[in-house]
């Protein structure tokens, strides 16, 4: 075959193509492998090949160095990665936020105390609130220094830090024992010698939610109010000689909103907590987390067009994980019964979501802070006669949704094992609070004396219209989902051994 410039034209094609092929391949090809003195057999387990095929895409390297587009699209990754791990792991956070923000905007900071005298109802949004208690709820701020809370007796109250955690039981499960007694709640930095006359705590945090509930009495909310507002008083610790007189805002029947954001704004709510307590206040893995996407002590939130595009995405996707953890929860671990559809929302029976070998169980912890409020021990172990304990249901008998437009029956077994009384309240599955109906209270308990059959168990019925000659009946909304909570207060032996067993809730109509 001649040389030069007069080439055929297969040599011709034969060319272009091979240089056309040279400019479409990213990844440049390697020496062949010679065998140098130090040489020895590379175990293939450690090494990356030039190609991998993954769920985000054809990854390319050569000899183990990614290229440009393969390293974009892995820090893509990792940044929307730690964009959901943010979400789930700073709902806890969020939601307090937003109970900040409500407090605020009704004026229960600073000393006043919100109570519902009159129960609270479905027009406030309030994560799985119920419709039984008196609650009162303050905010506190502790940077100004210690915080004096007189408890009322006869109440289940709790301190809460910044990030939902525990720091102290007020009342029966406190250390007063239900007698009534002060409270000193201590900032992270306090340094100064602590007075006596005090039951004293320390939060690691200095923004702090009180809340508490007092009872009802032969049905009453009157005994119970009046206790709280003659005894209840939040103030700081250097005017405890002249305390205030008391501050009380009545909320019941009150429009608003305490549910976090499940959009981008999410991470402005987050941004608050990092901005105003101390930088290690969620720990340092956690901020770390918290800081690779932007939100950092000190600096303003203000993401680029691209991250701010990863992070929407990661939120509505930590959204939807959060929402399956709640409405279809695959661990075994939270059904009360392994053949029915009644969960608990403390995975393991602890507070703090450990696990027994001291592992924290994160799907457990979102599971419930994306649908409740209020962190204690008294909510999560065992003690029968004392507190209460819950029981959620969101999936029928069958296993399917809620539908708002059928109907359904719950069957309550005679002799439900409670000191006190017992409740089911319908919830809306969008915003967690108390379904909005035509009814105030989208619930019933046996403290309204509901009808029972002969044989002593009670049947509820839930459906959008009132079936015919049915008592015991809560409204739901067609074109709507729910959920309910069913409620035993002062839960005795037979309901933590499962001797008495709630049944699933059958669709009938």
């Amino acid at each position: 075959m001649p040389n030069g410039p007069h080439r055929s034209p297969r040599v011709l094609m034969r060319a272009v193509l091979a240089v056309a092929i040279a400019m479409l391949v990213t990844v440049p090809a390697r020496a062949e492998q010679r065998t140098y003195k130090m040489t020895t057999p590379i175990p293939p387990q450690i090494t990356t090949p030039d190609k991998v095929e993954t769920r985000i895409g054809t990854l390319r390297f050569f000899d183990g160095v990614p290229t440009e587009d393969t390293a974009a699209r892995v820090y893509d990754q990792l940044d929307f990665s730690r964009g959901i791990e943010a979400f789930l792991n700073g709902i806890p956070g969020a939601s307090m936020v937003a109970l900040r923000t409500g407090s605020r905007a009704v004026g229960a900071v600073n000393g006043t105390i919100g109570i519902f005298q009159d129960l609270m109802d479905s027009r406030s949004l309030y994560l799985t609130a119920n419709t039984e208690s008196i609650y009162y709820a303050t905010w506190i701020d502790l940077r100004n220094g210690p915080i004096v809370i007189e408890s009322p007796p006869g109440v289940l109250g709790v301190v809460n830090d910044f990030w939902f955690r525990y720091v102290a039981d007020l009342g029966n499960a406190g250390p007063d024992k239900g007698k009534g007694g002060k409270y000193l709640i201590l900032p992270p930095d306090y340094k100064g010698t602590v007075p006596k006359g005090y039951f004293t705590f320390k939060s690691p945090t200095y923004g702090n939610l009180v809340l508490g509930r007092g009872f009802m009495k032969d049905g009453s909310t009157r005994a119970a109010v009046d206790s709280i507002r003659q005894h209840m008083r939040v103030y700081p610790l250097a005017e405890a000689g002249r305390p205030h007189a008391p501050k009380f805002v009545e909320l019941s029947g009150r429009e608003m909103n305490t549910v976090h954001a499940n959009d981008f704004s999410f991470f402005s709510e987050v941004d608050q907590i990092i901005q105003e307590e101390p930088e290690d206040s969620y720990g340092p893995d956690m901020m770390g987390i918290f800081n690779a996407i932007g939100l950092v002590k000190g600096q303003p939130f203000a993401p680029d067009a691209r991250m701010k595009k990863i992070l929407t995405d990661a939120v509505a996707t930590g959204n939807a994980i959060a929402r399956s953890i709640d409405f279809r929860n695959r661990a075994k671990e939270a059904k009360i019964y392994p053949d029915a559809h009644w969960n608990t929302p403390f995975i393991g029976g602890s507070y703090e979501w450990l696990t027994r070998g001291g592992a924290r169980n994160f799907d457990a912890r979102t599971l419930f802070f994306y649908a409740a409020t209020v962190n204690t021990p008294a909510m999560a172990v065992a003690m029968p006669g004392v507190g209460s304990q819950y029981a959620t249901a969101n999936l029928d008998a069958s296993g399917q949704p809620f539908d708002g437009a059928k109907t359904y029956r719950l069957r309550v077994p005679a002799k439900v094992p409670v000191k006190d009384f017992w409740s089911v309240v319908l919830y809306d599955t969008q915003t967690r609070s108390m379904l909005q109906t035509d009814q105030r209270f989208p619930s019933l308990s046996s403290q309204t004396r509901p009808k029972a059959n002969p044989d002593g168990s009670v049947d509820v019925y839930f459906s959008p219209e009132r079936p015919a000659n049915v008592e015991n009946w809560v409204q739901t909304v067609p074109g709507k989902s729910w959920f309910t909570i069913f409620r035993l207060y002062g839960p005795l032996q037979p309901w933590f051994d499962k001797t008495w067993k709630l049944p699933d809730i059958q669709r009938v109509g």
